[in-house]
């Protein structure tokens, strides 16, 4: 099977089950530099009748360089028989480790030279719209949100970005 190009309607029922259960890898760049992070946290929508998704992504992170600095970003859901390289991803940094070597994944590029991986189940392309630093003083539960945030670094940023494309395995 390969990664081809899709309809984002024909993952939406696939997205809901999977966000949860295969974290996915947030990844900013281009073909000639880029870094991708595992996200717990993403969200997929419409804004300004678009479809959107959204992610978060602290200041301490060697993506947010990334994210800052590129109008695009992907989104890419790894089978979970590869569950091995999300944590690999999620429990080192790109300062120190060339993450994309060390697990052997393969980059292709989309809208924006966006970079994703050829190993994914499925994965979006978005462009950036809308970034916002979250606010503490805008939190309504504070016990929610006790687990995430204290000594662990700095609030994070929101990246809206529309979805562009769409690449589903086939």
């Amino acid at each position: 099977m390969k990664l081809d190009h899709v309809e984002l309607s024909a993952l939406t029922p696939e997205i809901l089950r999977v966000f949860g259960q295969q974290n996915p890898l947030l990844t900013a760049g281009d073909r000639n530099g880029l870094n991708t992070m595992t996200i717990g946290w993403c969200q997929l929508g419409r804004l300004w009748s678009v479809p959107v998704c959204t992610v978060f992504v602290r200041p301490e992170r060697y993506t947010y360089q990334f994210m800052e600095s590129r109008d695009y970003f992907t989104v890419s859901v790894l089978p979970p028989e590869l569950k091995k390289i999300t944590a690999f991803c999620g429990s080192r940094s790109g300062r120190d480790v060339d993450k994309v070597k060390e697990c052997g994944l393969t980059v292709r590029c989309g809208a924006g030279d966006a970079p994703f991986f050829d190993e994914a189940e499925w994965v979006l392309v978005c462009r950036k719209l809308y970034a916002q630093d979250m606010d503490p003083a805008a939190v309504l539960d504070g016990e929610i949100i006790l687990p995430y945030y204290g000594e662990k670094g700095g609030w994070h940023r929101m990246y809206v970005g529309q979805v562009v494309e769409a690449y589903a395995r086939t």
